[in-house]
């Protein structure tokens, strides 16, 4: 397994900015949010989710697991 670089996601933590999770077995749900707060084993705390399937649904404040995640990615409206 692959770790992503903790640096890159601290990085997206400090700047308050929107990034996009491709979720693990789920490929046509994506999760778009602000990181609030992680931790070692790459749980995420999101804040102002938006889920993208069919149709994009708010969601709030979520904490995600790390075996979940797929990729991480920055995000531009």
């Amino acid at each position: 397994m692959v770790k992503p670089s903790v640096n890159l996601i601290f990085r997206y933590l400090q700047n308050r900015s929107r990034i996009q999770v491709w979720l693990y077995k789920q490929v046509n749900t994506r999760i778009e949010g602000c990181i609030i707060s992680f931790d070692e084993y790459m749980k995420l705390v999101l804040d102002d989710i938006y889920s993208k399937t069919k149709s994009r649904l708010q969601l709030g404040r979520i904490m995600l697991k790390g075996h979940n995640i797929t990729l991480l990615q920055s995000f531009s409206n």
